[in-house]
């Protein structure tokens, strides 16, 4: 049990805490369905503790980065039947929160269950996010923490300015980094056989060259 916990449970007005926080839950699954009802599939929207997060189009050097990864990961994963490859528009369903991660993959085992219609979804076991300047604190912070709590096995994420990695593995509800630099080849623990050159997530040389190694 955390500090912070034990503290609210010695409490002598533990009760009221519990009340009111039921009730703040109350109105976030309220806000939360009506946030469902409004958003559109042209939308690029979440929902963060009672909040919608409205995200505004993306950089040159964020796209490229996305897709360069999601095209070596899709290519590799359909490849070798791994599993599903996904990005942006997939709503990842959380107990509390509502994400769109930028690049989710989910083990064969688990998108089998998936229908044509669904359109919101369990925790990935690998996500990706492209940092920016807006979303940075976001991406290390709130998401971390969920997704983590959530047995997201892998966490990938990219920075398209310094054009670097960050790969993290999630060790006993926590996120221990595996990974971290702008050289060196980078392996997934969750894609089994997924192993990149970091240049290749950046530069369109790099990209087709490790493109080509994966489908041999």
């Amino acid at each position: 049990m955390n500090a912070m916990l034990n503290e609210i449970i010695q409490r002598p007005d533990l009760k009221i805490i519990v009340n009111e926080l039921q009730e703040k839950l109350k109105e976030e699954s309220k806000l939360r369905k009506e946030f469902y009802n409004t958003i559109t599939e042209e939308d690029k929207a979440e929902f963060i503790n009672g909040e919608v997060v409205m995200h505004s189009p993306v950089r040159r050097q964020h796209g490229i980065a996305m897709t360069y990864l999601l095209t070596l990961i899709r290519v590799y994963a359909d490849k070798n039947d791994l599993g599903e490859t996904d990005a942006e528009k997939r709503m990842i369903e959380l107990t509390r929160n509502s994400y769109e991660p930028d690049i989710v993959f989910f083990k064969k085992e688990k998108a089998k269950h998936f229908t044509d219609e669904q359109v919101l979804f369990p925790a990935p076991d690998m996500i990706v996010e492209i940092i920016s300047s807006t979303t940075e604190n976001i991406d290390r912070g709130i998401k971390m923490q969920d997704y983590a709590l959530h047995g997201v096995a892998e966490y990938w994420l990219i920075d398209p300015r310094n054009k670097t990695i960050e790969q993290y593995i999630l060790q006993t509800n926590k996120y221990e980094l595996e990974f971290k630099g702008k050289n060196g080849v980078v392996t997934s623990k969750v894609i089994e056989g997924f192993s990149i050159d970091t240049k290749a997530v950046f530069n369109k040389k790099e990209n087709l060259r490790a493109l080509q190694q994966l489908m041999q």
